[in-house]
């Protein structure tokens, strides 16, 4: 039997790994490698039955009509057991073939593709998706920050048998959204949406893949009867209706991110994207100063395709400091 090719997939959130590396317990390290908010939305009360009966059906469909609300969209709202689970799922919508994903970029969909016996190809550029018959963006893009309008992926949509759009990183810029602009567009665009990355809850493993005719229909069986947990049903119900929160916490991730692009630029490096839950910059060498960071018990994330790029999250409102010490030793 051939030997399947190997792909590295490696991921931000590793801090065992540094930790083994640099030493210091958890207590004094501040885990920046993960695009996730630091101020997570504050836990309602869990009625007892949610952790002692299976979810039903009404808080299921629940759950999915805040979402669709929230993302201001009309078509179908399919949960899962975060954003992740429905990657895995994308590749039996349907017959393997080609795909093609614009990167560098996340490479959980590459490698769940391929998984699938998908012909999978990394492509440079949006108009390189054509002819795919699955193609996928990222928007915006982790780690670039690159992002396109909701009419250039309508116009891809009629160029490829399917598209996904992967808005893990959009709650923060609803006008990147693709979601409202789904009623009367193909029903070949599939959307997915994080929940634990903006609402900082990225332990209740929750998240959603919108989308209409036939690959909701596909996409609901593959996800199955119970893919979410009783608790992130009462959990996610309530802060996907708290619009008051999800505006201050945008104001305030906007906020926290010029202010570590100033810190950055203070070390000398540059900005080359992101969002307001990341920020990915270059610096003269990636792996010295993750390093240097490292030593100052930070942990950054750099990526096997670049030499010069380090990416950070936000730190919690009373870590700056140590950022600032960090990014110092870095220069």
């Amino acid at each position: 039997m051939a030997k399947e090719p190997t792909h590295t997939r490696d991921h931000g959130g590793n801090l065992d790994a540094a930790i083994a590396r640099f030493g210091g317990d958890r207590t004094v390290w501040l885990d920046l490698s993960t695009g996730i908010n630091p101020q997570p939305y504050p836990l309602p009360s869990i009625p007892p039955e949610a952790w002692a009966v299976l979810p039903r059906r009404t808080e299921m469909e629940s759950l999915c009509a805040a979402a669709r609300l929230a993302y201001d969209t009309q078509a179908s709202v399919i949960p899962f057991a975060g954003a992740q689970a429905a990657i895995q799922a994308l590749p039996w919508i349907t017959d393997p073939g080609t795909a093609k994903v614009l990167g560098p970029t996340y490479n959980e969909h590459a490698a769940a593709f391929r998984m699938g016996k998908w012909t999978v190809s990394e492509v440079p550029t949006f108009q390189s998706l054509a002819g795919a018959k699955c193609a996928v963006v990222v928007n915006p893009n982790n780690p670039g920050g690159q992002s396109y309008t909701p009419q250039d992926l309508i116009e891809l949509a009629s160029t490829v048998d399917y598209l996904i759009v992967d808005e893990s990183f959009a709650d923060p810029s609803p006008a990147l959204s693709v979601a409202p602009h789904l009623q009367g567009a193909p029903d070949n665009v599939i959307v997915l949406r994080s929940f634990g990355k903006f609402y900082g809850l990225a332990g209740l493993r929750l998240g959603f893949a919108l989308a209409s005719g036939s690959a909701a229909s596909r996409l609901a069986g593959l996800a199955g009867p119970w893919p979410v947990s009783g608790p992130a049903l009462t959990i996610a119900g309530h802060a996907l209706a708290d619009t008051a929160w999800q505006r201050k916490t945008t104001a305030r991730l906007k906020r926290d991110a010029e202010r570590l692009d100033h810190l950055a630029f203070a070390a000398g490096w540059s900005l080359v994207g992101g969002t307001p839950l990341f920020r990915t910059y270059q610096a003269p060498n990636a792996v010295q100063a993750q390093a240097a960071m490292a030593r100052q018990h930070v942990w950054s994330r750099i990526f096997p395709y670049s030499q010069t790029w380090v990416r950070l999250g936000l730190p919690p409102e009373d870590r700056w400091d140590q950022v600032r010490q960090a990014l110092l030793a870095a220069r």
